[in-house]
This record gives structure tokens, sequence and C-alpha cells, in this order.
């Protein structure tokens, strides 16, 4: 793979309808989230979804990959990015991509994500 852009993804959650799911289904924030993640206020969370469907959008599919194989954990006083989970690099090394970059913002009632992959 040539160096430069892989492949970009954006989502965009409405929180209120988010709520409503993880409401409905009582086990579903347990299969999206890690330990790391599922702590998180909802506008969080809804952001973390939007980041874990933004990058599968950027690898153009989820390449086996499981949502607890994605994880975007919360660290103070440092940008928002994808831990770097065996599985999550080892499908970027098979994909060659060397570098992900990831932009998130939440307001009341939405949520979003913007994921760059970068070849290398």
């Amino acid at each position: 793979m040539s160096q430069g852009i892989f492949g970009i993804g954006c989502d965009i959650v409405d929180v209120s309808r988010f709520a409503a799911q993880l409401e409905k289904s009582p086990g579903l924030k347990a299969r999206l989230f890690t330990s790391a993640e599922i702590g998180l206020p909802l506008r969080s969370l809804a952001a973390r979804f939007a980041a874990k469907e933004a990058l599968i959008k950027a690898l153009g599919g989820d390449h086996g990959l499981r949502w607890h194989d994605i994880e975007v954990p919360r660290v103070a006083d440092e940008r928002p990015s994808f831990s770097a989970t065996a599985t999550l690099q080892q499908r970027l090394a098979d994909l060659g991509v060397a570098r992900l970059h990831l932009s998130l913002s939440h307001e009341t009632e939405t949520a979003i994500a913007y994921v760059v992959a970068e070849g290398g």
C-alpha cells in the first residue's frame, strides 16, 4: 500500500434514539462497549459508537472486527484515539493502514465522528 489516504469515514448518531435502543436492549451496552468505555456519559458513548462505525467505513468494511476490538477510551488531556487492541492492529497491518486519525464531537442531541485512515 502506498502512503496517503487509505479511507475516510464519518458517522452521526441521534443521542435520543441511541438512548432508546440501549434501554430497549439491556445487553446492548455491554456488547458495544469495553470496560474502559461503558461508564462514560450517554453522549460520550454515542460519540464512541459513531467512531466505531466511522472506522468501519474508513476501512471499507469490518474485516472481522468486533465491537470490543475497536475501543476509544477517555484519556485526560489527550485527543481521542483508538486503543491499539491486538485484533485492530492486525487488521490495520493486513490492510496496509499505518495510522488512524479520529475526531469526536457531541451536542445535546447529536454525536459525530470522523476517521481518516492513512496508508503506509
